[in-house]
């Protein structure tokens, strides 16, 4: 079969790769021709996350789809690439059939350029409200009872992050939020791979797209509205972490630090602290009533090594794990905020895709809290039994 050329634009160079179904020693060789190709003509382009403007913008056709962004990091058998649209993708490098260089600085797709994105992809029973943050799509015809707040909950999260001395960056894209329909409009978007227990959830912001997904509750009971209330201000909290710097899209989070936060904003004074000052408003109640049924009775000290090294809780007892997690970052958040921007800074400030092993989870944490466990989980403790 006659090679098909992959072509570096401007660049003088053409690979040359067959345009068939690829397997064993082939289809390694032409892995590392293409991430050949990419090395010798992305040099200088974004190593780590710490780069908002990366350097170079390529196109690709992927399994006859064509996705445009900008290199992040690659190996002989992947390719990380952060779309215009703000997307995140992981590509096969035996899938790519042709890439060519399309601009010498990446370029974020226009409000415009978005909005028309994100209607041709769920259709025309949605249109999309925009504000100053956000692009909204919900259903046609029905009121749009969601835009503006997204866009509150976005400023009451950085005036709570702000005041306590949190330095935050501006988003690199506009946040997204597809309301959906209904129930079963909310699971057809779910992605493939949904585990079971995914399919309990009513809403979920992803990383790897960086949008919010709910549905709307209007025509359920209170108790069915009153739910998705704080599934939105949950995910809303995830999605403003990482974007605004408090996390990092590229390198992991541990489970511990990202649900921590989010489940502070499900307490009216964290979400809407300008007018609820009070610190019985900023208590999470539910979370609270876990921590002391679930999580004190098991004083045996190593609640903060375990939590801090590694994810085991939540999949072991996810009730203890949320409480725990919401319990450490509200009195690191409330008695040490310093420390904890600091520590904040370090986890984000990680190298884009890198692992982090339980030991460097571990060193990231004392070297910001120090050594002493013991103390630290006693006075973590006591704090919360004088909680009103």
């Amino acid at each position: 079969m006659k090679p098909r050329n992959l072509n570096l634009a401007g660049s003088g160079v053409r690979y040359h790769v067959a345009h068939r179904h690829l397997s064993g020693r082939w289809t390694a060789a032409c892995a590392v021709l293409v991430a050949t190709g990419l090395v010798i003509w992305s040099a200088g382009l974004l190593s780590a996350a710490s780069s908002p403007t990366p350097e170079m913008m390529i196109e690709l056709i992927v399994a006859g789809r064509t996705i445009e962004g900008a290199p992040l990091a690659w190996d002989q058998t992947h390719l990380r690439l952060l779309g215009r649209d703000g997307r995140l993708w992981n590509v096969r490098m035996a899938e790519v059939r042709d890439f060519r260089v399309t601009a010498g600085r990446f370029r974020p797709f226009s409000v415009s350029e978005l909005r028309a994105a994100l209607l041709g992809e769920l259709g025309p029973d949605y249109q999309v409200t925009g504000t100053s943050h956000y692009l909204v799509a919900h259903p046609v015809g029905k009121p749009d009872r969601w835009s503006q707040r997204f866009e509150e909950l976005y400023r009451c999260f950085v005036h709570y992050y702000t005041v306590r001395g949190f330095r935050l960056n501006q988003p690199q894209f506009p946040l997204l939020a597809v309301v959906c329909r209904d129930r079963r409009e909310f699971e057809r978007l779910m992605p493939r791979s949904s585990s079971a227990a995914m399919a309990q959830l009513h809403g979920w912001y992803s990383v790897e797209t960086n949008r919010i997904v709910v549905y709307d509750a209007a025509d359920q009971s209170e108790e069915a509205r009153n739910l998705l209330d704080g599934v939105i201000l949950h995910e809303a909290a995830h999605q403003a972490a990482f974007n605004v710097g408090i996390h990092n899209r590229l390198a992991p989070t541990p489970v511990w630090l990202a649900e921590g936060l989010a489940t502070m904003f499900e307490a009216p004074g964290v979400y809407d602290s300008r007018r609820r000052p009070l610190l019985a408003d900023r208590i999470n109640h539910q979370r609270l009533a876990d921590f002391r049924r679930l999580v004190s009775p098991q004083g045996d000290g190593q609640l903060l090594a375990s939590l801090i090294a590694t994810d085991d809780l939540f999949a072991a007892q996810p009730a203890a794990a949320y409480a725990a997690a919401w319990a450490l970052c509200f009195y690191l958040t409330e008695t040490q905020a310093d420390r904890f921007a600091r520590y904040l800074a370090r986890t984000a400030a990680r190298p884009a895709l890198a692992d982090y092993p339980p030991q460097q989870r571990t060193a990231d944490f004392t070297a910001v809290f120090g050594e002493g466990w013991p103390m630290l989980e006693a006075r973590l403790r006591r704090f919360v039994a004088e909680l009103p």
